[in-house]
């Protein structure tokens, strides 16, 4: 007897857990809402050991990503929606339709910037099809909230609504810094929370025309805020001291030390 594909033995055995006699109590009971976030928290594993070089967990936290498509599959076919193999045919027909230069007839563009914006054309032609006439329609809600402001900002910027430099990134970044410290001033917590969103937003927007991604960025900085911070606690505790029982200036001095040794280093 021959055993069933790898693909084909993970969706039979997502059946017996969603099986409502015999399956698993926890499968059976959720819900396309109640697995979003695990599909969520599986992708950022998976960019956590892309991050890390952990080509060994990769391969792990990648099939963990594709339960999770099984998973919300199933949900579907049970509802009468689609299949797996539905979602499979209809990612292999919209990437043949978004490379007419590989799969039709048209040419390809000459470099990949150029190739990009053909790419975001079709797109945009797909928006139209869909009804979704408006520019921002269809960027993603549940994108972290950082990467969606870089989304939305470049969107909008593929239709002129953009600054033409940097300079103008700056500019307005002092500004919400200035609004922000004068809502923290006047004690006005609900308005400094509003400022504080227009700041990051505005960061969002700077990251964007650095083509620096954001959530790259603030993982790179809490990656170091945690090795720096670590330092701390490894030279505390050659005094035998946690860091609750050292004080701010100390802290800080061995932050700079950390500081100065990775630049060394």
């Amino acid at each position: 007897m021959t055993a069933p594909r790898p693909i084909d033995r993970l969706i039979q055995i997502m059946e017996r857990l969603r099986d409502p006699d015999g399956g698993c109590p926890w499968d059976v009971a959720q819900t396309f809402a109640t697995i979003a976030p695990y599909t969520i928290e599986e992708a950022y594993e998976v960019a956590d050991a892309i991050e890390r070089g952990d080509l060994d967990e990769l391969k792990g936290e990648l099939g963990d990503l594709l339960f999770q498509v099984v998973f919300h599959a199933r949900m579907a076919e049970e509802q009468g929606l689609f299949a797996f193999d539905d979602v499979a045919v209809a990612m292999a027909d919209k990437l043949e339709r978004r490379h007419p230069h590989v799969f039709g007839d048209e040419a390809a563009r000459t470099d990949a910037v150029s190739q990009k914006a053909r790419w975001e054309d079709i797109k945009a032609g797909e928006r139209v099809a869909k009804a979704q006439h408006g520019v921002l329609d269809d960027v993603p809600v549940g994108l972290p909230a950082l990467a969606r402001a870089a989304k939305l900002t470049k969107r909008a910027g593929r239709v002129g609504f953009d600054w033409p430099s940097t300079d103008e990134v700056f500019d307005k970044l002092h500004e919400e810094v200035a609004e922000l410290r004068a809502e923290i001033a006047a004690g006005d917590l609900d308005k400094a929370r509003e400022e504080m969103g227009d700041l990051l937003f505005v960061v969002a927007n700077l990251a964007r025309k650095l083509e620096v991604e954001p959530e790259d960025a603030l993982r790179g900085a809490n990656a170091k805020f945690i090795r720096r911070f670590a330092f701390i606690e490894a030279e505390l505790a050659k005094d035998g001291r946690t860091p609750d029982q050292s004080n701010l200036a100390e802290m800080d001095a061995l932050w700079n030390a950390a500081k100065a040794a990775e630049k060394a280093g």
